[in-house]
């Protein structure tokens, strides 16, 4: 894998003037088809994680191993440069040491590290937040632990929906005086939320879980944003089609009838079968 070169690429969107809207993806297959499709970079969710490898919902359940063997995947598929959650850095500040060691050998461009008290403790409904020193912390021991300095390190925070926007710039801002490459805030719902936040702060921003008045890329451009999530729709999609697919077959649909399926120069191009195949002749006939 050349990670310096996508994560060069990646830096020149975060340096740039445009927004862009990466292809959520989970697998090498849906990466490879993120980047035929011509996205500039792709994002790895820690809940699309969850699912994928445990099945399971997004409680904080999946391990650091099993997220950073899943974004290697993901990575050695293809060149798309990947933007990961790495959710609170499963831990301390200390585990977020270790986060930033694997994912960056994983292959990974950016990481977001967030400062949502996770997981839920007991008794507690609703979201925590960590103080914003603990935060701080977090946000120094991913920079230390970085080795390519081309690695996109960002703070993430939720706190203006819970807290208002004030509490989302002060954390913002001591985020950014630790050090980090730029901010993710997730759930911001209004245009004055935002202009107030890029009116306050001189970085990058990236937007997740938006409200529908942050839709338009050109808008969002001009407030600095330079990243926009759409959600996780792919990945909802597949696990429709798949079980549309076991429904039909289950019921007796023959499999040449069933609707919706790749077509083998789709699943040829996707699986690189050219270039094997290539190799197969050279190596072993």
């Amino acid at each position: 894998m050349n990670c310096e070169s996508r994560r060069q690429r990646l830096r020149a969107v975060f340096a740039g003037e445009k927004c862009i809207q990466p292809g959520s993806v989970f697998d090498p297959i849906s990466a490879r088809a993120a980047e035929d499709l011509g996205f500039e970079a792709g994002m790895f969710a820690g809940s699309v994680a969850s699912l994928t490898v445990l099945g399971a919902p997004d409680l904080i359940v999946l391990t650091l191993s099993e997220f950073a063997d899943q974004a290697h995947r993901i990575c050695r598929a293809g060149e798309l440069p990947l933007i990961v959650d790495a959710d609170h850095g499963y831990g301390n500040a200390l585990n977020v040491r270790r986060t930033v060691e694997e994912l960056e050998t994983a292959g990974i461009a950016c990481l977001t590290i967030e400062d949502t008290l996770l997981p839920q403790r007991f008794g507690h409904a609703g979201t925590e937040f960590l103080d914003v020193e603990e935060g701080v912390g977090k946000m120094k021991a991913a920079l230390d632990a970085r080795q390519d300095p081309g690695l996109i390190v960002l703070g993430r925070t939720s706190a203006v929906g819970a807290n208002g926007v004030e509490d989302g710039i002060r954390r913002a801002s001591a985020y950014l005086d630790a050090g980090v490459d730029g901010i993710m805030f997730v759930g911001l719902q209004t245009r004055a939320e935002l202009e107030a936040i890029a009116a306050a702060i001189d970085a990058p921003i990236m937007l997740g879980g938006s409200g529908a008045e942050l839709k338009d890329p050109a808008y969002l451009a001009e407030f600095g944003v330079r990243v926009s999530l759409q959600g996780h729709q792919p990945f909802m999609a597949a696990v429709q089609a798949m079980h549309d697919c076991l429904k039909a077959l289950r019921e007796g649909t023959p499999p040449a009838q069933l609707e919706g399926v790749a077509s083998n120069e789709l699943m040829q191009r996707l699986t690189r079968d050219a270039g094997y195949q290539g190799w197969r002749r050279e190596y072993l006939e």
